[in-house]
């Protein structure tokens, strides 16, 4: 069997990112797969240079922040930033980084596995571990028979469970995870799915933030993702309204 490391939500974070992939079952994997939210953050054309010079073991899938990141560096943006730091991530990435982001697929098939980013049909829809069946019978419709398991991010929280006899997956986040301290990402092997956390000083992480990137708000950005972490209680119960369809 192919491994799999799955690394989601990534957002820019240099430090964490790099805790990541120095673990040895990622250094190790077969195959490094991207599910999404991969730039925008503090350290958006560092993160993507990292990952580009690792090659064609890096598969890559396009998350919801990915596609804003293309759509403001285009001037193709319509509505309200979701957040401070991606337009002026977006504003950082040079035009070949622009060009990688807008040629992603949105969904990856490796064997009965689906990486997606939200969902294999929408890039944003919200599920969470404790949606009823009905929403996940209706997000996985349409899904091939032969797709056993569907591994995902963008609501940041690390699950595994059971959905109508198929795993669902989710990797959590690597910069900026929700539940507990520490990026998160899982492994898929012959052993099953394993959830992991890499080990990561969040304060040193946060003092080489404030002095390699030039966001204005680096200060207050690490003050909220990394020296603090948003319980898995609060982040439920902000994304429930989002998760009910």
């Amino acid at each position: 069997m192919t491994t799999v490391a799955v690394l989601a939500d990534v957002h820019g974070v240099l430090p964490a990112l790099e805790a990541v992939l120095a673990e040895d079952d990622v250094r190790t994997a077969d195959v490094i797969l991207l599910a999404g939210d991969i730039a925008s953050g503090p350290q958006p054309v560092e993160t993507l240079d990292v990952l580009t010079a690792l090659g064609d073991r890096v598969v890559w899938v396009r998350g919801n922040a990915d596609r804003e990141l293309v759509e403001m560096a285009r001037g193709k943006f319509a509505g309200e930033a979701p957040d401070a730091v991606s337009p002026w991530a977006a504003g950082e990435l040079r035009a070949d980084q622009v060009e990688l982001l807008a040629g992603l697929p949105t969904t990856v098939t490796i064997g009965d596995v689906l990486f997606c980013h939200a969902t294999p049909r929408d890039d944003e829809e919200m599920v969470l571990v404790d949606s009823p069946i009905a929403r996940w019978a209706e997000v996985f419709s349409g899904l091939p028979d032969e797709v056993r398991t569907v591994v995902c991010g963008h609501t940041h929280m690390p699950f595994a469970r059971q959905v109508d006899r198929r795993l669902v997956v989710n990797a959590g986040s690597v910069g900026m995870p929700y539940g507990a301290p520490g990026p998160s990402w899982a492994l898929l092997s012959s052993d099953g799915v394993q959830l992991r956390r890499a080990p990561l000083d969040s304060i040193k992480a946060a003092e080489r933030i404030v002095t390699e990137s030039t966001y204005p708000g680096r200060e207050g950005w690490v003050a909220e993702y990394l020296l603090t972490n948003y319980s898995d209680t609060e982040a439920l119960e902000a994304f429930r309204p989002r998760a009910e369809g």
